[in-house]
């Protein structure tokens, strides 16, 4: 709506460039960054989840990074609440928000409001995916469809058996508020959106992605990822943690302990986050709202930007 004060949102898969070309904007249009990845939320998480380095941070004003220590239980839920009085306090300065991450919950926590009472529960999603691990031990990987099918007959109609993060969803709603979730989301139809979004996706094709990827994590892999591993365990962090066990983490952690080598574990981080990108991009193409652009037309996006704001750059300054 009109009236509403405008979010634009840079999404994208890993690795497409979101952080320069939001730095860009912010500096064009007078805005701020509030970021919206699940990772960075973490203190002392820094290379292995690409956060923004200190000189990046000097060039516009960024939110919602090193929030909370690696060991404290963070959710949508907790990031929505966190993120929507910021961008409130951004507003009220006459400033533009930017929502830049790969997180796409957080991005739409954000955006429309989560259903109340079925945020995720950790014991219940540890529950349901070793469920489906065995059932996929035991060559059954449609286990948990069938019994959607079965509660939720509605709600398994619109999804492939495929689709686990989403089966396990719908089914987390029905067990924790007793009713079937496409209901549940009928009734809710995510109707609480106070912002005017433009909703960016940066794309890039397949080839240049991936060798964008493997550089990226060869240069944390150069830039201290192993030893920031080893100062988390010194702080009492370990492996078994959940943030701990993202891509790059997880594949540091062998090392530390002796039982493998950088050698080994730089070609399986680059193949996860090649895999993790495929998914990021999947969930993006359900978004209706998402506008897929190139980053590297840096001149167009700026263009869309100038025309959804209603006003020409306040500055052509780079990212650098």
């Amino acid at each position: 709506m009109p009236g509403q004060p405008p979010v634009v949102v840079i999404t994208g898969p890993t690795a497409t460039g979101k952080t320069p070309l939001a730095i860009e904007l912010a500096r064009a249009f007078d805005a701020e960054i509030v970021s919206a990845d699940s990772m960075q939320v973490f203190r002392f998480m820094d290379i292995g989840t690409a956060k923004p380095t200190v000189q990046q941070r000097g060039l516009a004003p960024h939110h919602m990074l090193d929030v909370v220590n690696p060991d404290v239980p963070y959710s949508a839920g907790r990031y929505a609440e966190a993120a929507r009085a910021l961008a409130q306090r951004i507003h009220s300065r006459s400033r533009v928000v930017l929502l830049v991450g790969g997180t796409g919950l957080y991005i739409r926590a954000f955006l429309e409001g989560l259903i109340e009472g079925a945020d995720v529960d950790p014991d219940l999603r540890a529950e349901l995916e070793r469920e489906h691990a065995r059932a996929l031990a035991e060559q059954d990987p449609e286990r948990l469809y069938r019994r959607l099918q079965e509660v939720d007959p509605a709600a398994a109609e619109r999804l492939h058996p495929n689709d686990t993060r989403r089966i396990l969803r719908a089914l987390e709603i029905c067990t924790q508020l007793g009713r079937p979730a496409s209901e549940v989301r009928r009734e809710h139809a995510f109707s609480d959106r106070p912002f005017r979004v433009l909703h960016l996706a940066l794309d890039l094709p397949a080839r240049v992605l991936a060798a964008r990827i493997d550089a990226r994590c060869h240069a944390m892999i150069e830039g201290g990822l192993l030893q920031e591993m080893r100062e988390l365990q010194k702080l009492g962090y370990g492996p078994e943690l959940r943030p701990l066990q993202a891509i790059g983490y997880r594949h540091m952690a062998p090392v530390v302990a002796g039982i493998d080598t950088l050698a080994n574990a730089l070609p399986a981080m680059q193949r996860d986050t090649r895999h993790f990108a495929r998914r990021q991009r999947t969930w993006l193409r359900s978004e209706p709202s998402a506008l897929w652009v190139d980053p590297r037309k840096t001149a167009q996006i700026q263009e869309r930007v100038s025309d959804f704001l209603g006003r020409a750059p306040a500055q052509s300054g780079t990212a650098g």
